[in-house]
């Protein structure tokens, strides 16, 4: 992939298997599957090493199926980190990871102590704008954090593995949202289970290289435009005030307008190839009154998207 990746997705488009999901924090052969809630598994034939410009597969057909077609999206965290909770004043819980500051994004790894406020460290410089976590050890959902879920992020809640609407809870996030240092979790033990390993991937907004936003579905094959400063490579989509399955789109797949290539992270499904979007030099436009993405009129809808050239610090890169 032309970098060492610290956080690899792989899905097969052509076989109903569940999306595979390796970091190296956890370790290469131990998978999660953003489909369901399965506790953290190992995978001898999966993702079997990380190397300095990509990664290694075995022969398992989620994620190398003979002739047929998969996608990979990957991340770069690269600068280690480890946090004495008690040593250092920061948060309330002890963590080790892997950061990226220019990218906005860190993968944080903890272990739950079960008490309500607790706080983690999660190596960034600033306010992440989106965090995934999973609990490693016990089935439970994955839960999402994202700063436009409604007026009230701080108690509100997605899960990644599942189609239901913005949920309040303040055992999530304990009704506080995050800072540059910490974030914070409750009682529950999807986030924070006494004694069971978490690990959870953090992204911050970065301008020219990330956009965590929100907008309105028209319920229209002519859709909103939404403005991100940049011509995105990869879009994560969700409708926060209904049911719906989680949309990815990325120019890889699907190189010219309209582009037709969703995978739906909460489910095995093969690619969607009947309702597209429009992406455009800054941004990006539904092109169907899609249930997916776009329907009904007045829905409400949050994304995550990334720069195809990102300009970021001193050097341009190229999301992958």
């Amino acid at each position: 992939v032309g970098f060492q990746p610290d956080w690899v997705w792989i899905k097969n488009r052509d076989q109903a298997n569940s999306h595979h999901i390796y970091d190296v924090i956890r370790g290469t052969t131990k998978r999660l599957r953003s489909n369901g809630n399965n506790a953290e598994d190992t995978v001898s034939n999966g993702l079997t090493a990380f190397g300095t410009d990509g990664f290694t597969v075995g022969n398992s057909g989620a994620v190398n199926g003979s002739s047929e077609k998969l996608v990979s999206w990957n991340w770069l965290a690269g600068t280690s980190f480890t946090n004495d909770a008690s040593a250092t004043g920061i948060g309330s819980i002890d963590s080790t990871g892997s950061v990226n500051q220019d990218a906005g994004f860190s993968i944080c790894s903890f272990t739950g102590n079960g008490t309500s406020g607790a706080s983690v460290k999660h190596g960034l410089s600033t306010k992440p704008a989106m965090m995934i976590i999973k609990n490693r050890d016990e089935a439970e959902p994955w839960t999402i954090y994202h700063h436009n879920n409604t007026s009230a992020p701080a108690t509100d809640y997605l899960a990644l593995n599942d189609t239901h609407a913005t949920t309040d809870s303040n055992t999530r996030w304990n009704d506080t949202l995050p800072t540059s240092s910490v974030f914070t979790v409750g009682t529950s033990g999807v986030v924070n289970a006494n004694g069971q390993k978490f690990i959870a991937y953090l992204f911050a907004e970065k301008k020219g290289y990330s956009k965590f936003g929100s907008y309105t579905g028209n319920g229209n094959a002519d859709g909103t435009f939404i403005y991100t400063g940049f011509k995105p490579r990869f879009i994560m989509t969700k409708r926060t005030d209904g049911t719906s399955d989680w949309c990815i789109f990325d120019t890889v797949r699907s190189t010219l307008n309209p582009m037709y290539n969703i995978l739906f992270p909460n489910k095995t499904d093969v690619e969607n190839t009947s309702e597209p979007i429009d992406v455009y030099s800054n941004g990006w436009k539904p092109r169907a009154d899609s249930g997916f993405f776009n329907y009904p009129a007045g829905s409400s809808w949050i994304y995550y998207a990334i720069a195809e050239e990102p300009l970021v610090g001193d050097n341009p890169a190229t999301a992958r």
